[in-house]
């Protein structure tokens, strides 16, 4: 063999080396139905549909929010539901990541919302008298979710891991939050300027919950297009406006959002594993 071929085969047996060197642990859990667990918020935990287990009203859980939708489509072997109205990330690490187990198969959870002032912004674009305060508060928030809530999702997510070694953890974001009609028919609602600024605010924290996402065994599925044109203020709104009772569940999805907006995009994502493992 000459000076060539010895190289050659030299670069193959190191390549060879490398690639069987490779860490197993950066391939994607298969999803198996040992045991789900569903993590987060109110949009995890089914806040807006009206109905509610009278056994966890302090979290709002529903079991027509997709956590419970989806385990009774597809029947795994247990069902932790830990979702709880109001939580943010340091909640997830204090109440909630204790439901996770060793041979947990499947986690999903749509958090970070309330991490990032989704309330106090809210309340500001309906109530303050110049468009400019709104504005700014968004602009705030957005700053704030770039940076601090970045980091507070990572760390939430580490933790899923650590606790949680062979599940498939699939992340799902947020929907924006209103149709752009010029006219909206419920008094409560912000006017068009500051419905597009929110969006954008929805925009720049979803974006950050897909990059933080993007860890092996992750999944990231986006519930944005699904909504689209459901938004409040649309004819066909599948997020509840401001002007209904307070346990209706206000910017939050209604039955109709639970089950074709987020159910539909969990199993789109989920039915395409199980078929395959």
């Amino acid at each position: 063999m000459g000076k060539v071929g010895t190289w050659v085969a030299l670069l193959t047996s190191m390549v060879g080396a490398v690639v069987s060197a490779a860490p197993v642990a950066s391939a994607e859990p298969p999803l198996t139905l040992t045991g789900y667990v569903a993590l987060g918020d109110s949009y995890s935990s089914g806040f807006g549909t009206g109905v509610y287990d009278v056994s966890s009203l302090r979290c709002f859980r529903s079991p027509l929010g997709y956590p419970p939708l989806w385990a009774g489509e597809h029947h795994p072997a247990s069902f932790r539901f830990a979702a709880c109205a109001g939580a943010m990330t340091a909640d997830v690490l204090a109440t909630q990541i204790s439901a996770l187990r060793p041979s947990t198969g499947l986690v999903t959870i749509t958090i970070g919302g309330n991490d990032a002032g989704f309330g106090p912004v809210m309340r500001t674009c309906t109530l303050a008298l110049s468009d400019h305060a709104c504005f700014e508060a968004v602009d705030a928030a957005e700053s704030f979710t770039q940076t601090v809530v970045r980091d507070r999702l990572a760390g939430a997510y580490a933790a899923i891991r650590a606790n949680a070694p062979h599940a498939r953890v699939i992340v799902l974001d947020y929907p924006r939050l209103f149709d752009l009609a010029p006219g909206c028919a419920d008094p409560l609602v912000p006017n068009l300027a500051r419905r597009r600024k929110l969006n954008e605010g929805a925009d720049v924290l979803d974006d950050v919950i897909h990059s933080v996402s993007q860890r092996p065994g992750f999944r990231f599925t986006e519930v944005r297009g699904r909504f689209t044109g459901h938004g409040v203020c649309s004819a066909e709104p599948w997020i509840n406006g401001p002007s209904l009772p307070p346990l209706a569940g206000a910017y939050h999805p209604n039955q109709i959002g639970y089950r074709e907006g987020y159910l539909l995009a969990l199993d789109a994502l989920t039915q395409r594993s199980i078929a395959a493992d």
